[in-house]
């Protein structure tokens, strides 16, 4: 049997995120009651704009379905999306779908204006301005080059469009289109009425300033009357990795729907593969052809040979084919799973039985300090502080305040049972050449040492309740175990029908330093680390989680609660 005969007989259900896959108990797509689109995908696409060929330009169904879910309005007429994501597989046609966007924001019937029994009619908008931005010229280019050969020749006289490259005028420039890829500081304090964010996945910070001008855009977005001017992202998949403004918005998105926050107007719409889809060249076009959506331009078998070429990085693979966000290849752990681990139900009062570990990860400046607890009895992780350095010209010469620090950690000795408490350092020197956090450390030794009952280092000249030094060779072993086992119960745990053995508190710089963090293998196994020595993203709360779970293991293989470990005569103050 063949490859393609193999596939042929596979069924895959993809994963259906947002309005336009909504279904009824019948299991037909649900529709907005009201809405501007309507009209606009029935009549006016059809009537003013053109595909390649010259025929009269027909949206599909899918596209259709998104075109009036994105201009549903509500019982007053307004909008009731106030920015939107369009996240699908490279090649599904995101740009034409946001070049027929923008041509209806430019000169159809994109405004409410009155009523018609219980359907909204459209107007133009006389000072239409939209804004194709993107962090480069290359993915403007993208959706410009598409205008040309977009609107009917009656539609280009009827309303005087003079087309360029960068800029597209109507009505003897009362009305216009233009590409956007300047400096968030020149693009503020405009007011265009709609934005088209082009590959937002590629919009960072380190590289091209994209969170910078994303912030500028919705700013711009604000000051419109009655929500009338709005976003629309058109995206790929994202690499976790990168903090993108594709990943900021999916993961805002992704809590508003957990209920942690209120819902401020995101529409977001993706078909993405389910997780354990194969890269093999039985699977592949199966799996493609169910994330296409109704582009059935998008040729599956064509796509299997990019999955399946050993050249093709299979994060790559997966995101771009199957529109799925993953992990790079050293990534110390998935996305996906670090969010399966994220506990559901509410945070229990802490109970003055509960005993438990703590970690402690030190630091001066550049890098993160971090506190991170986890509870004997059932191993919770929770975040109980973190100190980092801020963004910009607040971050200048910031060093971490020792003191709140200190305050914090006795804080935590006075609310919960801590039975022991590692710490590392670091190798941050002070103004007289001291370890930063030696004296610091060294207190709590002497207050808290007595009711610990596992030392970090319990014999020897340097022997210590507390201070742990990673980079001690049998600690770096140690420590490497530990992440290596960190790693298989997160991913065991995520497996069907299995129970979470490991859960976090959620905590979004404890989730955000578990995803920054890269595989590290050493002499003693796979540890972890940051991307590389200067990347400004953190991994520190990831260290701490690492190193509370393996403080609880000690604990727990010692079997011998209760006992302390010697005479701590001489140690207090």
């Amino acid at each position: 049997m063949t490859s393609s005969s193999v596939a042929s007989q596979l069924v895959v259900e993809p994963v259906a995120i947002g309005p336009s896959w909504q279904r009824d108990e019948n299991g037909k797509f649900v529709l907005p009651e009201r809405s501007l689109g309507y009209y606009g995908a029935a009549v006016w696409v059809p009537e003013n704009l053109r595909h390649p060929d010259g025929s009269p330009f027909k949206l599909t169904p899918e596209q259709t379905r998104l075109f009036v879910w994105w201009y549903a309005v509500d019982e007053r007429g307004r909008f009731v999306y106030r920015d939107g994501v369009i996240q699908r597989i490279k090649g599904w046609g995101k740009d034409p779908f946001a070049a027929v966007v923008a041509a209806f924001e430019f000169v159809g019937p994109c405004r409410f204006a009155r009523w018609d029994g219980d359907d909204p009619v459209g107007v133009e908008n006389p000072a239409a301005w939209v804004q194709v931005a993107a962090t480069s010229k290359d993915q403007t280019r993208n959706t410009m080059t598409l205008f040309p050969g977009l609107f009917s020749k009656r539609c280009v006289e009827e309303h005087q469009i003079d087309i360029g490259k960068e800029i597209i005028y109507a009505h003897k420039g009362a009305r216009r289109i233009e590409a956007v890829t300047s400096s968030p500081r020149a693009l503020e304090g405009g007011r265009p009425t709609f934005t088209i964010a082009n590959e937002t996945q590629h919009w960072v910070d380190r590289t091209n300033e994209g969170h910078a001008m994303w912030a500028v855009i919705q700013r711009n977005a604000m000051k419109a009357p009655e929500g009338s001017s709005r976003v629309l992202a058109i995206t790929n998949a994202y690499d976790p990795a990168e903090d993108s403004v594709a990943q900021r918005t999916r993961e805002a998105w992704e809590k508003i729907q957990a209920g942690e926050f209120a819902d401020s107007g995101i529409m977001y719409d993706s078909l993405e593969a389910p997780y354990d889809a194969p890269l093999t060249l039985e699977a592949a076009p199966a799996v493609i052809a169910a994330v296409r959506g109704d582009s059935y331009w998008v040729d599956p078998e064509s796509y299997a040979r990019f999955v399946i070429d050993s050249r093709t990085p299979p994060s790559e693979a997966r995101r771009f084919a199957y529109n799925q966000i993953t992990a790079a290849e050293d990534a110390w752990v998935d996305p996906k799973h670090v969010q399966h681990a994220i506990r559901k139900d509410p945070e229990p009062p802490i109970s003055p039985a509960d005993e438990w570990v703590l970690f402690f990860d030190g630091s001066k400046s550049d890098d993160s300090t971090g506190l991170v607890g986890c509870r004997l009895s059932d191993g919770h992780i929770v975040t109980l502080g973190v100190w980092e350095k801020p963004s910009g010209a607040r971050g200048q010469g910031w060093i971490v305040d020792r003191f709140d620090v200190d305050q914090t950690v006795r804080d935590v000795f006075k609310s919960r049972k801590v039975v022991a408490f590692f710490a590392d350092p670091s190798h941050a020197r002070d103004d007289d050449g001291f370890g930063y956090w030696d004296a610091v450390i060294d207190g709590w030794h002497r207050d808290f040492g007595d009711q610990l009952q596992l030392w970090a280092v319990q014999s020897g000249p340097n022997r210590h309740s507390i201070m742990w030094d990673m980079s001690w060779p049998s600690n770096h072993r140690l420590f490497t175990q530990a992440a290596e086992a960190f790693v298989v119960e997160i991913e065991e745990q995520a497996k069907p029908d299995k129970p979470l053995t490991l859960t976090i508190d959620g905590h979004p710089l404890l989730v955000a330093h578990m995803r920054n963090a890269r595989r590290f293998p050493n002499r003693f196994g796979v540890s972890l680390m940051k991307e590389h020595r200067e990347s400004p993203r953190k991994i520190d709360l990831a260290v701490c989680a690492v190193g509370a779970r393996m403080v609880r293991r000690m604990i727990l293989n010692r079997g011998q609660s209760g006992k302390r470990p010697g005479n701590f005569r001489g140690f207090k103050r």
